[in-house]
Order: structure tokens, then C-alpha cells, then sequence
């Protein structure tokens, strides 16, 4: 388990270099529903919370590699460029240009390799212990739960009276760190994860199933296996409540609502919460909700696809 200190060390840690996000009525949804903007913090992506808290908590280390399908690696890149350290970045041949171009303007090496998430990070592994570089998981890694964790402490801020919270799930480093902070806060707001049918790892962890894995989707950032023993699944296992999946078709409806209802540019993965909502997934009650917007770092040829259904 994480401590819940942890987060509140990270938000003091990582304070000079991260917005508090903006905490957003979305009356389309419900009267009360929120979304909670991440798609606006530095990099575009929640991810340079968790990346920033680990990386300035590290010590001496000749280098860091990671993997990342983008928005941890946009993190890692950013916040190596802060504390002056050389970044690997391994990323899947599928990632958006935007992403890769992101890693490469804070100064990081982006590396394309393999047919996919998995296949990054495996190399990533084998390439810090070649190099003698400090490898940083983009969700199995406390320091990295603890900064994202960070989020759970603005939403109870900005909404105290919340209730429920939606949040994206992939590896499980975000939900487990706003789960860490909501349940230490609000014990009885109800945590629920959202998962893509195409990236179904950690909804098969915490239900105990097997259901496969699709390599082509519009959630690209929630993409991938989760590592044995990551600890995650227990965090995971311990504070949330439930976790559900959507489809393809109500991620690019919540692509397309998002734009048109609340005028954002918000990618796949940062939707999924919206998706759920609007294909009943989620069921609309008088609780106060926040539906955490995980990163808005879309390519503009996959929104074009998207919005032209």
C-alpha cells in the first residue's frame, strides 16, 4: 500500500512544475457531474505528476529509461530535462507523432520499438540494466502511485461533498493514487475505475478473468499488459470499488461530446470516464461525481477519423 503522507510529500515535491487542474461542471452529463481536467496540466497528460515525484525522489543515477505509449514519456522527458538527467524513452511504433514529438522537446531520446506496449517495456528493462540506468514504470513504481495520488487531494479540495469518482485504468498507477488519497479523505466516496475492451489487464486482475487484449484502439495510452507483482493490483484490489469496460464506439462518442459539448480536445484514453456515462455503463444518480480527464494529446488524423463517423 501507498501511505497516504506520500502523496502529500509528492504535492509539496512537485508543486513549482504542475498546474491544479481545473475542476469543470458538465451539466450535458448529469447536474452533478465534474470533470476534472488533467488534459490541461503541463505535457497534457495527468502522467507528469507521477513522472516528476519519482524522477526529483531519485538519488545519484547515471540515466532513466522508461516505456510509455506517450504521455508517461512525455513525463519522464519533462521532468529529466528539470533535474538535468539523460532519458530513454521506449515507445511502441503506434504511438501519435504528437507524443513522440513531445519527448523529443524536452530532450529525451525517443526510441521506436516492437509491435507494442509490452515489447517497449521488456527492452526498456533490459536496456537500463545494459546501461546502468534507473528504470522508471510508467504504474508499478510508489513514487510514481504517489504523485498521481496527488489528483485525489484536489478533487476533494475543489469538491468536498464528492461522492464518486471516475477514473481511466490501465496499468492502475493512477486509480491506485487517487483511491490512496479519497479513501484516507472521504472513505464512503465510491472509487470506480474505467478500462477500454481492447486493454482489459487490470479489469481481468481484479475480476479474476481472461478476457483478451486488442492491439488496435482509440485508447493507445491504456494499451498493454500489466508486470508480474506489480503493486498495483493489490492497491487496486483494496480501495476501489468497481471497475467497468467500454467499448471502441463509446470512446469515440465521448471523443465527439467532448469537443462538441465541452469544447476539448481530449485523446481516447483521457475519455473512457465519459463513455461510460454516456453509453450507461455507469448508471446517472443526484451523486456528486468527478470524472477524472486522464490527457488530451490526440492526433489530429485520428480525431478527424473519429469525428467523421
Amino acid at each position: 500500500m501507498i501511505a497516504y503522507d506520500a502523496i502529500v510529500a509528492a504535492q509539496s515535491r512537485i508543486a513549482p512544475y504542475v498546474q491544479h487542474t481545473l475542476l469543470e461542471d458538465a451539466p450535458g452529463l448529469g447536474p452533478q457531474i465534474s470533470l476534472k481536467l488533467e488534459n490541461t496540466q503541463r505535457t497534457h497528460s495527468f502522467k507528469v505528476r507521477g513522472a516528476l515525484n519519482a524522477i526529483l525522489s531519485l538519488g545519484p543515477t547515471a540515466g532513466i529509461v522508461t516505456a510509455s505509449s506517450g504521455n508517461h514519456a512525455q513525463g519522464v522527458a519533462y521532468a529529466a530535462a528539470i533535474a538535468g538527467i539523460p532519458a530513454k524513452i521506449l515507445m511502441p511504433p503506434h504511438t501519435p507523432r504528437r507524443k513522440i514529438a513531445g519527448v523529443e522537446r524536452y530532450g529525451a531520446e525517443a526510441i521506436l520499438f516492437g509491435s507494442g506496449y509490452d515489447d517497449a517495456e521488456n527492452e526498456a528493462l533490459r536496456l537500463a540494466h545494459e546501461l546502468g540506468y534507473t528504470f522508471v514504470s510508467a504504474y508499478n513504481d510508489p513514487q510514481v502511485i504517489a504523485g498521481a495520488g496527488t489528483i485525489g487531494l484536489e478533487i476533494t479540495a475543489q469538491c468536498p461533498e464528492v461522492a464518486r469518482v471516475l477514473v481511466c485504468v490501465s496499468g492502475g498507477g493512477l486509480i491506485s493514487g487517487i483511491a490512496t488519497a479519497i479513501k484516507h479523505l472521504r472513505p464512503a466516496t465510491e472509487v470506480i475505475g474505467v478500462g477500454a475492451e481492447s486493454s482489459p489487464a487490470l479489469y481481468n486482475a481484479f475480476y479474476g478473468l481472461n478476457l483478451p487484449h486488442q492491439a488496435e484502439t482509440l485508447a493507445e495510452a491504456l494499451s498493454g499488459d500489466i508486470e508480474s507483482g506489480s503493486i498495483t493490483i493489490p492497491i487496486t484490489r483494496a480501495l476501489v470499488d468497481r471497475i467497468v469496460l467500454v467499448s471502441e464506439s463509446a470512446i469515440a462518442s465521448a471523443m465527439r461530446w467532448m469537443i462538441a459539448e465541452q469544447g476539448w480536445l481530449v485523446e481516447g484514453g483521457g475519455a473512457v470516464g465519459v463513455g461510460a456515462v454516456l453509453s450507461g455503463q455507469i448508471a446517472l444518480d443526484d451523486r456528486p461525481t468527478v470524472i477524472v480527464i486522464s490527457g488530451g494529446n490526440a492526433d489530429l488524423a485520428t480525431f478527424q477519423r473519429v469525428v467523421s463517423v
